[in-house]
C-alpha cells in the first residue's frame, strides 16, 4: 500500500484480500486495478478479508492525468494498492507486462511510420503477452490486452487495401468484450464498442453490402449508453461523429433518406461540443462531415435547402482547414464544396453554380496531385469531369465534353476495377455518361457504342455491388443511350 494514497485513507491494511467491489466477486489483482482505473472520483464499497475477518472498506479512488505522445489526456483512478505476488508469479507477469509495454511502444512508432513493420511487431507483442495474461487468471487483463491487439489490427487494416486485419481487430475487440461488460467497467466496455464500431464501418466500407455497417452504427448506440455528454463531453461528441460517419455511408448505399438523416442529427448533436472556439480543427473536420450528409440528402431531395446548407457548412470549415495550415484536406473541403455545388447548380437554369463547382474541383486539385494522393486526385478528377459534363449539356459546343471525357479518362489511370470496383464503375460509367452527348454531337456512331457498353458495365457492376442510387442513376442513361445509337446507325 502506497503512503498517502486513497487506500491507505480508506483503512487498508497489509495482508487485506479484496473479494468484492460494490457486490462483484474480484477475481485477480488485474481485475481490482481495472475497476479502480475506471472509478476515479467514485466511492467504492471493498469487501475485505482480514485474517479470516469480514470487513467493510470504503475508497475513492484519486483521479491521476497523464499525456501520451500525441498530447492525448488519460484519466485514471488510482487506489494505492500494491500486490507482492509469489516468485514465479512475478517472473510470468513480468515476462508479460514487459511485452505488453513493447507492444504499445511498437504500435506508437508503427503508427508515425509508413510502413507495416513496426506494427506487425506489436501484433507478436501483444500475442506473447497473452501467453501468460491469460481470460482465467486476469479476466480484465486479458481484455485489455485483447483491445491493444485489436488496436494494432485496426491500425494494420487502415493501411491495406484488403479486409484481414480489419476482420482480425473486429475478433480481438469481440473477445475483450466477453470479460468488458458493461456492468462490471462501464467506460471501459463503452471505450471498446467505439472502437469495435470504427472497425467496422472501416470494414463496411470496403465490402459491398451493409451488414457490417449497421453493426458499426449498434455498437457506437450501445457506446452512447455510458459515454454521455454529461459525463465525457468531448468523447460524447467523437461518437455522435462516428455515428454520423457510418450512417452516412449506410444511407449512401441505401435508396432512402432515413440514414442520411439521423447522420445529419448526429453530427448537429457533435457540433453542440465541438465547437470552433475549443477544438477548431475538430469543429471544421465535423463541419465537413455534415456538409457531405447533407449535399448526399440534398441529392435524393427536389429542393435546394439541403444543398445550400451544405454548401455553408464546407465553408464555414475553409475558415480554419486552409490551404496552408492543411493542403490536403483543404483539397479534399474544395472538392465536396464542388460536389454540392456542382448538385445546386443542375437544379439552376444558370450555369454560375456549375462554374463555381467546376473552379472548386480544379482548386482541390492544386494540392490534391496524382503523386501526392493517387486514389484522391482521381476522385476530383472523376467529380471535375461530372461538372464539366453538365456544363456542356449547356452549350452549344463540345469542348466541355471533350474536358469531361479527359478528366474521367486521368481518373481511370488510378481507379482499376481490381483495386476498387464500385468507384471504378463510377468513373467509367461517368466516362460514357460525357461520351454518349459528344458522341451524339459528333455523330459518331463508334464513339455511341462505346459510350453505351460502358454505362451498361457500370450500372451492373453498381447492381450486383449493392449500391442502389448509384445503379439506379446508370440505369436511368441507358434508354438515352440506346437512342442515341439507333438514330446514329440509321445515318
Amino acid at each position: 500500500m502506497q503512503p498517502g494514497s486513497a487506500a491507505e485513507a480508506a483503512g487498508f491494511q497489509p495482508g487485506d484480500l479484496v473479494l468484492t467491489i460494490d457486490g462483484r466477486p474480484v477475481e485477480s489483482f488485474p481485475d481490482l486495478q481495472q475497476i479502480a482505473r475506471t472509478s476515479a472520483g467514485e466511492t467504492l464499497v471493498f469487501e475485505v478479508d482480514r485474517g479470516g475477518v469480514k470487513v467493510t472498506l470504503k475508497a475513492i479512488p484519486t483521479l491521476r492525468e497523464s499525456k501520451d505522445r500525441f498530447d492525448n489526456v488519460h484519466r485514471i483512478g488510482v487506489l494505492g494498492i500494491i500486490r507482492s505476488p509469489s516468485p514465479d508469479e512475478t517472473h510470468s507477469l513480468d515476462w508479460a507486462g514487459t511485452h505488453n509495454s513493447l507492444g504499445f511502444a511498437l504500435f506508437t512508432l508503427g503508427i508515425r511510420e509508413s510502413g507495416t513493420a513496426k506494427l506487425e511487431e506489436a501484433v507478436g507483442a501483444y500475442r506473447e503477452a497473452l501467453k501468460e495474461i491469460t481470460r482465467e487468471g486476469s479476466p480484465l487483463g486479458w481484455a485489455t490486452t485483447q483491445v491493444n491487439l485489436g488496436l494494432v489490427f485496426a491500425a494494420l487494416g487502415g493501411r491495406e487495401s484488403g479486409t484481414a486485419k480489419l476482420e482480425e481487430a473486429v475478433a480481438a475487440y469481440r473477445e475483450a468484450l466477453k470479460e468488458q461488460i458493461r456492468e462490471r467497467v462501464p467506460l471501459e466496455w463503452a471505450r471498446t464498442q467505439i472502437s469495435l464500431g470504427n472497425a467496422l464501418s472501416i470494414l463496411g466500407a470496403r465490402e459491398s453490402g451493409t451488414a457490417k455497417l449497421e453493426e458499426a452504427v449498434a455498437a457506437f448506440r450501445e457506446a452512447l449508453k455510458e459515454t454521455t455528454r454529461e459525463r465525457v463531453p468531448l468523447g460524447w461528441a467523437g461518437t455522435q461523429i462516428s455515428l454520423g460517419n457510418a450512417l452516412s455511408t449506410l444511407g449512401e448505399r441505401e435508396s432512402g433518406t432515413a440514414k442520411l438523416e439521423e447522420a445529419v442529427a448526429a453530427f448537429r448533436e457533435a457540433l453542440r461540443e465541438t465547437t470552433r472556439e475549443r477544438v477548431p480543427l475538430g469543429w471544421a473536420e465535423t463541419q465537413i462531415s455534415l456538409g457531405n450528409a447533407l449535399s448526399t440528402l440534398g441529392a435524393r431531395e427536389s429542393g435546394t435547402a439541403n444543398l445550400e446548407e451544405a454548401v455553408a457548412a464546407f465553408r464555414e470549415a475553409l475558415k480554419e482547414i486552409t490551404r496552408e495550415r492543411a493542403p490536403l484536406q483543404w483539397a479534399w473541403t474544395q472538392s465536396s464544396l464542388g460536389n454540392a455545388l456542382q448538385t445546386l447548380g443542375e437544379r439552376e437554369s444558370g450555369t454560375a453554380k456549375l462554374e463555381e463547382a467546376v473552379a472548386a474541383y480544379r482548386d482541390a486539385l492544386k494540392e490534391m496531385t496524382r503523386e501526392r494522393a493517387p486514389l484522391q486526385w482521381a476522385t476530383a478528377q472523376r467529380l471535375l469531369g461530372n461538372a464539366l459534363q453538365a456544363l456542356g449539356e449547356r452549350e452549344s459546343g463540345t469542348a466541355k465534353l471533350e474536358e469531361a471525357v479527359a478528366a474521367h479518362r486521368d481518373a481511370l489511370k488510378e481507379i482499376t476495377r481490381e483495386r476498387a470496383p464500385l468507384q471504378w464503375a463510377m468513373s467509367f460509367g461517368s466516362e460514357g455518361v460525357a461520351l454518349i452527348l459528344l458522341a451524339e454531337r459528333r455523330g459518331d456512331a463508334a464513339m455511341a457504342k462505346t459510350a453505351l457498353s460502358q454505362i451498361n458495365a457500370a450500372f451492373e457492376t453498381m447492381r450486383d455491388g449493392g449500391n442502389a442510387p448509384s445503379a439506379a442513376y446508370y440505369e436511368q442513361q441507358l434508354p438515352r443511350a440506346r437512342a442515341i445509337v439507333a438514330r446514329l446507325r440509321e445515318r
